[in-house]
């Protein structure tokens, strides 16, 4: 099957893109990369790759070395255009996330939203991690466009997305050295999902954690699956929420 993960032209996180990639690629999949012009390798946050302080905060060392391999990969390197995009040529959509300010060009990207909307029409295995729940959130389901008020294609389903608690524990540990790395709206992305949704109560927290599950322990990581949509809140559910990717698509070849 053929996979689409746009990205932006750097600071996306490394583990909720470099994770699923190599699960995904080990299961057999073809990952196809986009960013809004294509042609050039995008770039993680590096901050994420020496330690956001200290040494502290960064991606664990399998999902570094997943995102060195990552990088020497030839769809990575030449990846497609936004416009380029054609949602039925793929089978599954994939929305990473990152809080790093490089993120906004792909979180406000209307010509990336215009493909979304479209693919997500197809009914077909989307999910998102993090800041990539954004993008879902701001892209209006085409059945509204015509109603005065627009609606979220994520507007009757559950999901989860980056938590409060967690968004803001990045933001003190690190406001006094980094300022508002931690922070790349005003608005807390929680806080924006659940207006995007027909009901607050759609929204999912998951247990309060700061323990991040791994290949082979699932324990602290949560993803919330409604019909062909996967959410995830952040890198600590990355490996979970690959494989329930991986057993949404097998579904659909059945």
């Amino acid at each position: 099957m053929r996979i689409l993960i746009p990205l932006p032209d750097k600071d996306f996180d490394v583990t909720e893109v470099s994770v699923p990639w190599r699960l995904l690629t080990d299961a057999g999949h073809e990952i196809i990369f986009a960013t809004e012009q294509g042609g050039q390798a995008p770039e993680g946050d590096p901050r994420l790759l020496d330690g956001v302080l200290f040494g502290q905060l960064g991606a664990q060392a399998e999902a570094k070395e997943f995102y060195r391999q990552l990088t020497q990969a030839p769809q990575y390197q030449t990846p497609i255009a936004w416009h380029e995009i054609r949602p039925p040529d793929y089978d599954g959509l994939i929305l990473p996330g990152g809080h790093a300010p490089g993120m906004r060009q792909y979180l406000e990207g209307t010509a990336l939203r215009d493909k979304v909307a479209e693919f997500w029409s197809l009914e077909r295995p989307v999910s998102a991690i993090c800041h990539g729940v954004l993008v879902l959130a701001r892209t209006f389901d085409s059945r509204t466009l015509d109603s005065p008020t627009p609606r979220s294609v994520i507007a009757d389903r559950r999901t989860t997305c980056l938590p409060k608690y967690l968004e803001r524990i990045g933001y003190y540990l690190t406001a006094w050295r980094l300022g508002s790395y931690y922070r790349t709206y005003p608005e807390y992305v929680e806080d924006e999902v659940k207006q995007s949704l027909n009901h607050p109560a759609q929204f999912v927290r998951g247990p309060r954690t700061v323990s991040r599950g791994s290949s082979d322990d699932h324990g602290p990581a949560f993803v919330v699956q409604d019909r062909n949509y996967l959410s995830a809140r952040w890198p600590g559910d990355a490996y979970l929420f690959a494989e329930r990717f991986l057993a949404m698509l097998d579904k659909q070849l059945l």
